[in-house]
């Protein structure tokens, strides 16, 4: 190069350089291919294909010149038929600019039936994929495949390993195969380490994405920002500051009819293990070196082996009066339809933290939320802690909220206090700004590959570890139901445990969501 001059070299267009430097791989330019499997189902047609219409439709992050989708199910239906059969549940046809952006949606959907253990449904599923890609031009190498069973666990193994000997593709070219399941992952820890390996035979850990659509929800995301990138929380976010955590499930009806699916599974399997536990991790994960999805995984496993064992006093269960006259329960049934648990977590961070972990069905209201109580105000000058503690509260749903209540002096001449709170309601701060389902960013992630917030297998182990025992132990009736009345806050057993656990109730204050 001369003295004073600029040499300007032209770099390749086939591959970015940096990206293959970091990843490994190459530029995605292959057509997309969507699989649902058990596409004829309830949560096919309630969640998947709704959040594909949805990433379709508003976000624009499905193109249709280069993305397809396929149904696959043993039900014998045509193409048209599925597509009437999920039509209703996508949107509101009377609305001319949905319906009209639904008819090429559903333009997008092709149906092949055929078992779920059979090379040659699977073969011929391969051959209408195939088609859509060459119709695409796809390179050889550079297509990508997604399939999301949308089944129960048990056909799992025969399902993957049709997938892997028929419908995988060449990757040379950055195209992928990918695999998505839904929980529960197995009922207990030894359930499900043999899932794991049965898919693990056939799968690398890095086409796998285990989904809990709760690390899709709005206010679970936001979790690492606040903690992380908020520089007040960090010095207060401790066992020195912080008298306890709840994290609650509430639902305001029963089984509604799947009484006995659930009688199989239960409260804590259904709920407690993995949704709360997932939270749990979040709010209690030391930060990670960065924000790379293996980087977050591994700090929330630390935090998962730091749990001791649950013991038999610090857990309440409880099962709604009326949960037995489900036809399909049995009248001897144990199975809680409301637990209260107490993790501990033995690090330096958090020892003597009770983590509370809460979830019941047929209670008196519908919320779920993580709410963390400070420790009282030393040298109490004002006489005011009968009044309520500090709290931070993260209403995941509904009404989307995080609010911190905290005492302040009643406007007046005497000086008088009262708890009030700091609101960001997110529907009255960010009014117009659509909040995506939480299938949805899930559904996104699988297709840039962000394995973030998808659970992985040691943390599955891990988690299965901590509540096995409990789990056998109520499956043996050595762990009691306590009935409690529909619409009630459950067992006044599950209030005296909070008590005794240091979690101090307000009484009198209640926080409103604001309106528009």
């Amino acid at each position: 190069m001369g003295s004073g001059q600029w040499h300007v070299e032209k770099r390749s267009t086939f591959r970015n350089d940096s990206f293959v430097r970091e990843y490994g791989t190459v530029p995605e330019t292959g057509c997309l291919s969507i699989i649902v499997l058990g596409a004829s189902g309830d949560l096919a047609k309630k969640k998947t294909f709704p959040a594909l219409f949805n990433l379709y439709r508003q976000q624009g992050f499905l193109n249709p010149d280069e993305v397809h989708i396929f149904g696959y199910a043993r039900t014998k239906i045509s193409d048209e038929e599925l597509r009437d059969r999920i039509r209703g549940y996508l949107v509101d046809e009377k609305n001319a600019e949905q319906a009209e952006a639904l008819s090429k949606f559903l333009q997008l959907i092709k149906y092949v039936s055929g078992p779920y253990d059979s090379e040659e449904g699977f073969q011929r599923l391969d051959n209408a994929i195939s088609e859509h890609e060459i119709s695409k031009n796809s390179t050889e190498g550079s297509s990508r495949r997604l399939f999301y069973l949308a089944l129960p666990p048990s056909v799992y193994p025969s399902v993957c390993k049709m997938i892997k000997t028929c419908c995988m593709n060449k990757s040379d070219l950055g195209g992928w195969t990918r695999i998505v399941v839904e929980k529960p992952f197995g009922k207990d820890l030894e359930s499900a380490e043999q899932l794991s390996s049965q898919i693990g035979e056939l799968f690398d850990e890095s086409q796998i994405y285990r989904i809990d659509h709760y690390l899709g929800k709005e206010l679970v995301q936001n979790m690492l920002v606040l903690r992380f990138a908020n520089r007040f929380f960090l010095p207060l976010w401790n066992r020195d500051n912080i008298e306890n955590v709840q994290i609650v499930f509430r639902e305001d009806f029963g089984t509604e009819g799947r009484g006995g699916y659930f009688d199989e599974y239960g409260i804590i399997r259904d709920i407690i293990q993995n949704h709360l536990l997932q939270v749990l991790c979040l709010v209690a994960m030391e930060k990670p070196i960065s924000l790379k999805p293996e980087h977050i995984r591994d700090e929330k496993v630390k935090v998962l082996q730091s749990v001791v064992p649950i013991s038999d006093d610090e857990v309440v269960l409880g099962q709604y009066e009326g949960y037995r006259d489900d036809s399909t329960v049995p009248n001897d049934s144990n199975t809680p339809t409301f637990a209260t648990t107490i993790l501990r977590i033995h690090n330096e961070r958090w020892e003597g933290v009770p983590f509370i972990l809460k979830a019941g069905k047929a209670l008196n209201s519908r919320k779920a939320e993580i709410r963390i109580q400070f420790k009282d105000v030393p040298g109490d000058i004002f006489k005011c802690q009968k009044q309520g503690r500090n709290e931070f509260v993260i209403r995941l749903q509904p009404s989307e909220a995080m609010y911190m209540k905290l005492t302040v002096k009643q406007p007046g001449l005497e000086m008088n206090t009262v708890q009030s709170e700091l609101d960001l309601s997110y529907g009255q701060r960010y009014q117009g700004v659509a909040i995506p389902e939480a299938y949805e960013r899930l559904i996104l992630d699988t297709i840039k590959g962000d394995q973030q917030h998808f659970v992985r297998r040691d943390e599955l182990k891990v988690a299965w570890e901590i509540f096995t025992p409990l789990l056998h132990r109520i499956d043996k009736g050595e762990v009691k139901s306590i009935p409690y009345k529909p619409g009630s806050r459950g067992p006044k057993e599950a209030d005296q445990l909070l008590e005794k656990a240091g979690y101090l109730q307000t009484h009198g204050y209640i926080w409103i969501p604001p309106t528009l």
